[in-house]
């Protein structure tokens, strides 16, 4: 039992190595300062990734985790969000900028997008998705109105779906009468439940597997030694999820469709995110 416990923390740690990507930050803040834990800001990504194509942002998700108050607030970004690409100088849709720059500008646009310093990112290849799903043993959802979509049904209700089914779930939009935001809206509740169910992993086999599959499909600039810090600091957190979305409208600019946010509505979610990291 010694063996294979110093077997899994070799092998979580290789996982972490191999999934490391270093971009350029501020000053990093110590996670922990004496008995004082700190809130942290971590920006989800979600890329279709393809061969000879770097692919695009498409799913971009923010969390701020108050380990103090145990609680987190999410949301996304939406995808058709105009705003500058930072290390470009133009304006142009926020999921572009990982097409054109990768990780760091993408993450250097979201901080400017929302005028604020976010401490981690995570990269997840969206075609690894169903795979990550399906380690933890499923994902639990709660449909607000039943769809069909690539021949998967959706019934109203709660549901349990596999990691196909829930990489179906995640990117239906035409049906949905909220469109993008709708979209989004099942995104954060397939996130939440990976979140949950992964804090539970009870089977070695399972850990072992998730390990596996994180370690060839996702990116991040969090550390073995983060990792372990926020696993052992910030969990208790995901009990108390508030959700969010940033509003705006639809506008069609020299032929091209953006979605417009307001310079009100980024200070109201700029204010959201201040309170939950105690800026």
């Amino acid at each position: 039992m010694g063996g294979y416990t110093y077997y899994l923390y070799i092998t979580a740690k290789e996982a972490a190595n191999e999934m490391h990507e270093k971009v350029i930050r501020d000053t990093p803040k110590p996670l922990v300062e004496g008995n004082n834990v700190k809130p942290i800001s971590i920006m989800l990504m979600g890329v279709d990734e393809r061969r000879n194509d770097k692919g695009r942002s498409d799913t971009i998700i923010i969390a701020a985790v108050n380990p103090n108050k145990e609680s987190m607030l999410m949301f996304n970004i939406p995808r058709d969000t105009r705003t500058e690409i930072i290390g470009k100088g133009y304006e142009d849709k926020i999921n572009h900028a990982y097409n054109v720059g990768g990780s760091q500008m993408a993450l250097d646009t979201a901080e400017n997008f929302l005028d604020i310093s976010l401490d981690y990112y995570v990269k997840v290849n969206m075609e690894s998705f169903k795979d990550i799903v399906d380690a933890v043993g499923g994902v639990e959802v709660n449909n607000p109105k039943s769809f069909e979509y690539q021949g998967n049904y959706f019934p109203t209700g709660y549901q349990e779906l596999n990691g196909t089914e829930a990489l179906a779930y995640s990117r239906m939009r035409y049906q949905d009468t909220k469109g993008d935001l709708g979209r989004n809206d099942r995104q954060r509740q397939i996130i939440t439940s990976i979140i949950d169910k992964g804090a539970r992993v009870s089977s070695i086999t399972k850990f072992d597997n998730i390990l596996d599959i994180l370690g060839n499909n996702v990116k991040t600039n969090i550390t073995f030694e983060e990792m372990k810090n926020i696993q052992q600091n910030y969990k208790n957190a995901r009990n108390n999820i508030e959700s969010t979305e940033i509003k705006g409208n639809n506008e069609k600019i020299n032929g091209v469709w953006y979605y417009l946010v307001k310079e009100e509505e980024r200070t109201r979610i700029h204010s959201l995110l201040d309170s939950y990291l105690e800026n």
